[in-house]
């Protein structure tokens, strides 16, 4: 017990040193956490606990909590306007890598049938821990980028059930045909999905409503913590990865009124549980072995980024425009953790020799310890290579900005908020996560900026409670909602104005504390009378 407090007390030490060093130079956390995994097991000299299922049970965790947050931005709805990204681009992307990955290491490099198939379904799957990490913290998963990354990850971390399903096919040598085995996997899914959206979206609307009711944080906390875990282990029973229950659990949540709430309050249990999995990571660090073999995985982790660079590229290309096809095969170039399961199940069943095993693995970390490095210069580098216009945000312009106004939205309502704006000169500038709005007021010459004003981390980067008001022109009542929730949380002592189309947008926003609600109906009404009042009469 004592050792085991000197070891959780020794990693927190050491992550928080490494972090704070690192976030200096910009280094993402991510290579903190895995060093520290690393250094741990050579202080400690714990190398007879790298392949601890205990440790890496605690550290699938994480996974499952990131996997929940998803589930919270994407609704059934969202999901159903999602389905080219998720099961078209997303079958296409992990079916044609899987081929040529296969084809590449059975015929030019010789390997086995098995261990090909085995390493052509890993490399086919990329990093969900590091990937919507970055898209989450860096606001741009809304983007359209982001939302085909985010699809294409969805795809994979299902595909991880049939990929696991034919691995206990092919190490147990049953006589049962993989038909048989693939109509019960789908039995078991129709009936998991329709349990939790039948009975357990009433189980967890009641559960959520009762304990918010009560206004006692912890309860609130202690209700989302059971509902991820529990959703987590129902879909483990019916053989499941825990991550598939924790989204479709987060999908249940986001029908809801409470997903705000719950995405704030389980962010610090995700932040926690990912930084296990990537101390985890980095206990598997075998240094001796990595120098021994270094160019040969640096060549591996080489080809295939470029590879799976020009596989999703060419996927996405057929349906999207150049810039935001290389993008998003930028960003899911890497390798995943999943991969980590299927080296680890296929060892276990003899399919694997264990020295390749080490090979892969190695390959795996080293993609994951690199890939924050590159990810957060996709757009930069993209923007470089093909002369497209960044549009990220650049804080520094908002230090010593005073009562300006800030829009929210530009489409057609927005555009004429910015043409009375510029009549009166009142200083203003534009906030909207979409590309196409930024990219039209930027060329209409206007200050423009890429982002989710529902963000609290954005409102402070912008310094929002500095402006004298915040109006927002959006028509979705979610996106709205959220986005006046998020404004006054940072701040009370601010105008803010907000544009309504029905009776259900002004019940929804009643009970906030809102400055002006402005009804276009009931205001285009007025106008009407007011022109006519102003009429002459004809004879």
């Amino acid at each position: 017990m004592d050792s085991t407090l000197l070891y959780i007390v020794m990693a927190l030490g050491v992550s928080t040193v490494l972090n704070l060093f690192f976030k200096r130079f910009g280094i993402s956390q991510i290579i903190g956490y895995i060093l520290t995994g690393t250094i741990m097991v050579y202080l400690f000299d714990l190398r007879h606990m790298n392949n601890s299922s205990t440790l890496e049970h605690i550290a699938e965790f994480g996974i499952v909590f990131l996997m929940f947050t998803i589930g919270l931005e994407i609704s059934l709805a969202k999901m159903y306007n999602m389905k080219n990204e998720i099961f078209l681009n997303g079958f296409m992307q992990v079916g044609f890598t899987a081929l040529i990955v296969y084809a590449i290491s059975h015929y030019i490099f010789s390997l086995e049938s098995v261990s090909a198939l085995i390493l052509s379904l890993a490399f086919a799957l990329s990093s969900t821990a590091v990937v919507l990490s970055y898209l989450k913290s860096s606001k741009e998963i809304h983007n359209p980028y982001g939302q085909r990354a985010t699809g294409i990850l969805i795809f994979q971390d299902i595909a991880v059930i049939p990929i696991l399903i034919l691995l206990g096919f092919l190490t147990s040598g049953s006589d049962q045909g993989v038909v048989y085995i693939l109509r019960d996997t789908f039995f078991s899914a129709v009936l998991i999905i329709g349990f939790m959206f039948i009975i357990g979206k009433r189980v967890m609307t009641w559960l959520l409503h009762f304990s918010a009711s009560s206004e006692v944080d912890e309860l609130f906390m202690g209700s989302v913590l059971f509902i991820v875990v529990s959703a987590a282990l129902l879909a483990s029973y019916m053989g499941f990865t825990y991550s598939l229950g924790a989204f479709v659990a987060g999908m249940i949540i986001a029908e809801t009124k409470y997903h705000h709430k719950v995405e704030a309050d389980i962010a610090p249990f995700k932040d926690i549980l990912l930084g296990t999995f990537f101390i985890v990571v980095g206990m598997k660090v075998d240094v001796l072995f990595f120098i021994d073999n270094f160019l040969i995985i640096v060549g591996i982790f080489a080809l295939v980024l470029v590879l799976k660079t020009i596989v999703t590229y060419l996927v996405l290309r057929m349906t999207s425009s150049h810039v935001l096809s290389l993008k998003t095969a930028l960003a899911l170039s890497q390798v995943g953790e999943f991969s980590f399961v299927i080296f680890a199940v296929a060892s276990m069943g003899g399919l694997l020799d264990k020295e390749l095993e080490s090979l892969f693995v190695l390959v795996v970390i080293f993609s994951m310890i690199i890939t924050p490095f590159f990810i957060s210069k996709i757009n930069r580098f993209v923007s470089y290579v093909s002369r497209h216009e960044y549009l990220g945000l650049d804080v520094s312009a908002f230090a010593s900005r005073q009562n300006h106004v800030i829009v929210c939205g530009y489409s057609i309502i927005g555009k004429f908020v910015a043409k009375y704006l510029d009549e009166i000169g009142a200083p203003y500038v534009i906030i909207d996560n979409s590309p196409k709005h930024i990219q039209e007021a930027l060329a209409n010459g206007k200050e423009a900026y890429l982002g989710d004003m529902s963000k609290l981390s954005l409102l402070e980067a912008i310094h929002a409670e500095s402006s004298a008001a915040v109006i927002v022109t959006l028509d979705n009542i979610d996106k709205k909602r959220a986005i006046c929730e998020a404004v006054l949380k940072h701040t009370k002592n601010i105008n803010l104005i907000v544009k309504i189309s029905t009776l259900e947008d002004k019940q929804n926003l009643e009970d906030l504390e809102i400055t002006s609600v402005i009804d276009d109906k009931l205001e285009i009404g007025r106008l009407l009378v007011e022109k006519m009042g102003k009429c002459k009469l004809k004879s």
